[in-house]
């Protein structure tokens, strides 16, 4: 028997007599004989900070269990988010989720996820079992929990939510270009603007560090996704099975997502390369039915019915599609009188036995076998284990083009020229094993600085590969890790929480200069001089107490709003902008904040501030009620540590919703050691004692010790139980 697991499951005293009762009105005298199986096969444990470390006898079970303790913090997110994954939203939320809703269910369809699992490999479909028997059992115990929408949940449910983004790729799909199309009668222009749907916030940071760049010669990690607030649970998932994960878990999702286990760890980042094209289809009506052209030849477009329910405030209402198709893909939208078919990576199958499989790596070929899957779209992966490698992977599902079209726009579908050609292998897509510079990491931008010498190069590749851009946080990055070579875990962390902000470097210079070209006797340079002053004593780091910090974040954000600075001009080099234009923002941004504050003199931490009220996955924010400093800034100034903050309605001060949600750095010895925190705290619940325990660590960067072994959880213990149970 694993260790691990004996010693917990002895130390849990429950009396399992009764244990299923009361059940569901959906559950059958056979779910509730499987389930006692089920749990009694698993234990959680919940440390002092409310964390579950789920022990199971499978790997099943230690699923079972995981998914269990799910649903105990924060069940409407899990709902909700199989809700999105499976275009059900509408029928909880109204009409105005209708398109959202036929968007996923364009590429989501039930009866096709149903031949998918059943033709799974048995591995993955018992896993898929005990993800539904989790929820079910979790609703049986529970009947004063009342979910929106699923009440009975379904092994193939788990192969709609396979990747840890909401939407994943399809979230590229324009929603009011979308509406345009299928809401308007055919042959009717359907062009429109960019919509401005609020997408899941992108961004993260990855760095791994080589033991010839360590004090103990051990490999890091830093673990640091960048997402909305409370968007993913924090648990550790043990079998006998020789499953050992800890880490960030997308809520409803069966696997770690971003993390840990004794040997190794990965941190994935959003990815720059093109792995999703559009294809212009030229359509037109023979004998009643849609043709496109194809080479030489007319293929018929393919036509699916999809019914889209939505609620209304006198009951059930539904909308009905016509949804076309053609080899390329779904038919999003109309451009320039030609149809818009796109293509993306549809393997839910491939992805979850890649996104669980790599959870059980215990060394780098083994982990570079999970890559071999190539059903990692969107990601890039930095990863460091405790034999001494770091290795960085590109994003992990990338289509061979013809390079003579761009892909980055969309092409001509009725050359077949413009096919995919295949997928790169993982020997073919950018990836960096071990470079001589000691370190990698990634922050969203290209891979072609990462690794400082070492980094691979450009020229390498094809262009398609990386779309992405230089920024603020990458300089920032290369200049924390690039000469350095006494790193520890602490080390890490602070370099995680590093309050340089490069962005400003070059436009403050241009700033100062363009003030000291006024004229001595100039209206604007007197009444901006005392703001000249705070910002030339400035060191560009932010703090809670530096009055600094906000006047230059003011002052930014009227430049970029100006649309003169948007981003930077070359690899190196933060934005230009001109005398003129700095000068004007910084009166801007002067009096924005004599109209807020009554002064423009406010440190930061009266302004930056984390604010929980509820568990609301929409939150709302009072000034009037307690709040927490926040040091640290939205991601755009450089802030490796990224606190995604604005006003609100009725607020005058700045509330994050996204950003740093889980940070970790971890440490690969003999034992693994690790510190993390989550955002807010693990539960999303406010009458739990662990809904905001964690803000202050959050808030200063103090992370916590991971109790990742037994007998760390030793005097860190809340609870043990089995599912159901006390």
């Amino acid at each position: 028997m694993n260790k691990s697991f004996g010693l917990l499951k002895a130390a849990v005293l429950v009396v399992m007599t009764g244990l299923i009762a009361p059940c569901h009105a959906q559950s059958t005298a056979s779910d509730r004989a499987r389930w006692a199986g089920e749990v009694k096969n698993v234990s959680i444990v919940r440390d002092d900070w409310g964390i579950a470390h789920v022990y199971g006898k499978t790997d099943a079970d230690a699923v079972f269990g995981m998914i269990y303790a799910q649903c105990e913090d924060d069940f409407i997110r899990v709902e909700t988010n199989y809700l999105n994954a499976m275009g059900r939203l509408a029928e909880t939320e109204g009409e105005g989720k209708v398109y959202q809703d036929l968007r996923m269910k364009m590429f989501i369809d039930p009866e096709d996820l149903k031949k998918d699992y059943a033709a799974s490999p048995e591995w993955l479909r018992k896993l898929m079992d005990a993800f539904a028997d989790g929820l079910n059992f979790y609703l049986a115990r529970h009947p004063e929990v009342k979910p929106r929408v699923i009440r009975h949940f379904e092994p193939w449910m788990a192969l709609s939510f396979t990747e840890g983004s909401i939407g994943g790729d399809i979230g590229r799909v324009d929603l009011k270009k979308l509406e345009a199309f299928y809401g308007a009668p055919k042959g009717v222009s359907a062009n429109v603007a960019e919509g401005q749907e609020q997408a899941e916030p992108g961004g993260s940071n990855g760095i791994a560090i080589a033991p010839s760049n360590t004090t103990n010669h051990h490999a890091l990690l830093l673990i640091n996704p960048h997402t909305s607030f409370f968007f993913r649970s924090e648990l550790q998932m043990v079998s006998e099975e020789g499953l050992d994960a800890y880490g960030a878990v997308t809520w409803g999702q069966f696997f770690i997502y971003q993390g840990f286990n004794q040997r190794l760890g990965w941190m994935h980042t959003s990815s720059g390369v093109d792995a999703v094209d559009e294809y212009l289809e030229t359509v037109h009506i023979k004998d009643g039915h849609y043709y496109y052209k194809y080479g030489d030849a007319e293929r018929e477009v393919v036509e699916k019915q999809i019914t889209v329910p939505y609620s209304t405030p006198h009951g059930r209402a539904e909308k009905k599609f016509t949804v076309y198709y053609t080899h390329h893909g779904p038919v999003i939208r109309e451009q320039d009188g030609k149809w818009v078919a796109i293509r993306l990576m549809q393997e839910p199958v491939k992805a979850l036995m890649q996104s669980y499989s790599r959870t059980k790596a215990k060394n780098y070929q083994e982990y570079l076998q999970t890559m071999h899957l190539k059903a990692n779209s969107s990601n890039n992966t930095v990863y460091a284990d405790a034999d001494g490698h770091i290795a960085y992977f590109h994003g992990n599902y990338i289509p061979k083009r013809d390079t003579h079209f761009d892909f980055t726009k969309p092409v001509d579908g009725s050359d077949p020229a413009t096919e995919w050609q295949g997928l790169m292998t993982v020997e073919e897509a950018p990836h960096l094993l071990d470079p001589k510079s000691g370190y990698l990491f990634n922050v969203n931008d290209s891979p072609w600085n990462g690794a400082g010498e070492s980094s691979l190069r450009r020229q390498d590749y094809p262009a398609y590969v990386e779309t992405g851009t230089e920024s603020a946080r990458g300089l920032h990055a290369m200049r924390l890790l690039q000469g350095k070579t006494d790193f520890t875990l602490d080390g890490l962390m602070a370099a995680a929480y590093d309050s340089y902000l490069p962005w400003f470097i070059k436009p403050l210079r241009l700033l100062l200069q363009a003030w000291t070209n006024l004229r001595a006797n100039s209206e604007m340079k007197t009444s901006l001089a005392p703001q000249i002053a705070v910002l030339r004593a400035w060191d560009v780091r932010w703090g809670v107490n530096s009055v600094a910090t906000t006047l230059a974040i003011y002052w930014g954000q009227e430049m970029t709003n100006s649309g003169r600075v948007a981003g930077y001009e070359d690899e190196f080099s933060p934005p230009g902008v001109p005398g003129d234009v700095a000068l004007k923002a910084l009166a801007a941004a002067s009096d924005k904040l004599k109209a807020d504050f009554g002064t423009w003199q406010v440190p930061w931490g009266e302004i930056n501030r984390f604010q929980r009220l509820t568990g609301d996955i929409v939150p709302h924010f009072d000034d009037a009620k307690p709040s927490t400093p926040v040091g640290f800034t939205s991601s755009t100034w450089g802030s490796l540590a990224a606190f995604g903050a604005r006003p609100y309605p009725g607020t005058k001060k700045w509330y994050g919703t996204g950003g740093n949600s889980f940070v970790a750095v971890v440490e690969f010895g003999d034992k693994v050691r690790a510190r993390a925190v989550t955002a807010g705290g693990e539960s999303g619940y406010p009458q739990s004692r662990h809904f905001k325990d964690q803000v202050e660590r959050y808030s200063t960067g103090n992370l916590r010790e991971v109790y990742f072994y037994p007998e760390q959880l030793k005097g860190h213990t809340e609870r043990n139980y089995h599912p159901g149970g006390m």
